[in-house]
Formats: structure tokens, C-alpha cells, sequence
């Protein structure tokens, strides 16, 4: 396992341990690949996590939007991914109902010294596109945690500790 992967599932360990609202809206969340900048996962779609139509609720797409956001921050060696300034999710077609397994791609597209921008691309388990999101934190106090790390560019190896 590379070590982005480790580090970024290391990060969505603590969101889950730290008993929120991560670890109760969905706790099942997999992380299926990381490298630095982008966070793939998988979610089976349980009953909690529909709306009354019996469809997954855009409550879920957009909280998720803003979990995975984060994880792509992570993805690049940040333990803490700073603070949202704000979050849209737009639905294209119904997401699934239960039992059914929804996907996410959430890519960094830009990280500065002080803010960072990511997309969120939702998919069911045809290919097919039921949803995307933004997401855009503050990360000015969070980049010099001292829990970050600075990955090789493939992720495979940490150049830099900042424990050490």
C-alpha cells in the first residue's frame, strides 16, 4: 500500500474516531485508492442514507462532497484539512437506493498557501455521472500541522515528516 493511501486512510480514521457526523451518516465509507490529489471511494447505499422518495438523499451527495474535499487535501500529506468556506453539490440523476453502491472521485485542483479547491465527481455503479460538488477550504493554519507530510510525486514513498 503506498504510503499516500496509509496517510489518507489514517486521516478518515480520525474524522471516524472522532464520532461526528462522519462516523454516523456513513461509517462504511472506502477508501479504494488515494495518491496525491486524488481520493477514489466506494459507499453501499443503506436505508438511512435515502429520502423519502426512496432515492439517496442530496443531503448525503453534498455532506459527502464535503468529506471527500477534505480527504483530497489529506491526500497531499495534510493531517488537518482546514475549514470549509463553502460547498455546492449539483444533482444529475438519482444517486441509487439501498443496497446499491455509489462511487466518488475527488481530485485537489488547486492548493495554495491559504486556500484549496477540490471536485467531487459521484457515479453509480454504471459509469454513469449522478452527481458533482465543490469544495473550497481555508487551509493557511492547517498547512503547517505538525502531523503533515510531503509525499514523492507517485505517493509511494514520504520524503518529508514533520514529526521528525
Amino acid at each position: 500500500m503506498s504510503a499516500c493511501m496509509k496517510f489518507t486512510k489514517r486521516v478518515w480514521k480520525s474524522f471516524l474516531d472522532a464520532k461526528g457526523h462522519d462516523a454516523l451518516c456513513f461509517p462504511h465509507l472506502q477508501i479504494t485508492r488515494a495518491k496525491p490529489g486524488v481520493v477514489e471511494t466506494a459507499l453501499k447505499i443503506e436505508s438511512s442514507n435515502l429520502n423519502r422518495v426512496g432515492t439517496v438523499h442530496g443531503g448525503l451527495l453534498l455532506s459527502l462532497t464535503d468529506t471527500l474535499g477534505s480527504l483530497a487535501v489529506a491526500s497531499r500529506g495534510h493531517f488537518m484539512t482546514g475549514l470549509s468556506t463553502d460547498v455546492a453539490t449539483s444533482f444529475v440523476r438519482p444517486a441509487g437506493k439501498t443496497g446499491d453502491t455509489l462511487f466518488a472521485k475527488a481530485t485537489l485542483t488547486s492548493l495554495g498557501r491559504q486556500v484549496a479547491y477540490t471536485r467531487v465527481d459521484f457515479m453509480n455503479g454504471n459509469g454513469e455521472l449522478v452527481a458533482y460538488g465543490t469544495h473550497t477550504k481555508y487551509i493557511g493554519k492547517s498547512a503547517s500541522d505538525p502531523q503533515n507530510v510531503t509525499f514523492s510525486d507517485d505517493g509511494e514513498r514520504i520524503l518529508e515528516d514533520s514529526k521528525q
